[in-house]
């Protein structure tokens, strides 16, 4: 029997296969786990219908998180198709290009705006529209993922850093809020990869090398370590942890200078 057997789970922030939501999936998914898939516009709806077509059972429906409407939808569709939720995955994050590469001293109101509503406070009404779903199921898990931009400023990472740092405070008062729900809450710091949202970061490939360069593993972090990451996080093997940031990027985080 697999470790999720019988379980459910709803994915945001599925774009390609190269995606972090998608290796988490696959995981959750090789443990039995049945899904839900999500995604924004019909520029991606191919692909990510496409994606989830290759595991058993899943669904896919439409969601801008920006949308509350489209998210009760989400939850609709997944109580009408699973009847419940276990798990809750928040890939999902955004900041204006013009805002991401100019100087952070001059972050627009708008972009500041787009970013923390987009890349935090989606994880809040995301969460709030899964709880009545994961009562059913006696609790839940929920993950966010996020990045050490959070913590220290790290070069081009100017907006989404600060949005990160809300998105990591919000992780910690979720799960001071929802224990006694039994709904955990947490968040993987993954190391960089070179995903679609990646690409958008100026000087990516030199983010890359360096980590590579200075992480004690002496490599940069695979999408399926993340993946498995996730799996102990929205799984019964991680019960006891609620409110924590894991990082996953080969232990580059640990070094000073």
């Amino acid at each position: 029997m697999a470790l999720l057997d019988g379980k459910t789970g709803l994915v945001f922030g599925v774009a390609n296969k190269r995606s972090i939501a998608w290796a988490i999936a696959q995981a959750l998914s090789g443990e039995g786990m049945r899904l839900a898939f999500t995604y924004q516009g019909e520029r991606l709806k191919e692909g990510v219908e496409s994606l989830a077509s290759t595991i058993p059972g899943s669904i896919t429906v439409p969601c801008d998180v920006t949308n509350d409407a489209e998210i009760d939808a989400v939850y609709r569709a997944v109580d009408e198709q699973f009847g419940r939720l276990d798990a809750l995955v928040h890939s999902v994050a955004f900041a204006p290009r013009e805002d991401l590469e100019n100087e952070f001293v001059k972050t627009s109101r708008e972009g500041f705006k787009t970013a923390l509503d987009i890349s935090a406070y989606s994880l809040v009404v995301l969460t709030r529209g899964a709880l009545p779903l994961m009562e059913k199921s006696g609790g839940g898990s929920v993950l966010a993922m996020t990045y050490y931009g959070a913590e220290k400023a790290v070069e081009g990472y100017n907006l989404m850093g600060v949005a990160k740092a809300a998105l990591e405070a919000s992780v910690r008062y979720l799960a001071a809020s929802l224990g006694p729900r039994n709904v955990r809450v947490n968040a993987i710091s993954a190391g960089p990869v070179n995903t679609l949202a990646a690409r958008g970061i100026k000087g990516f490939t030199g983010m890359l090398k360096h980590h590579a360069d200075r992480a004690p593993l002496h490599r940069n972090v695979e999408l399926e370590e993340i993946g498995n990451a996730a799996l102990f996080l929205l799984s019964p093997m991680s019960t006891a942890i609620t409110g924590e940031i894991m990082f996953v990027d080969c232990g580059y985080n640990i070094i000073g200078l």
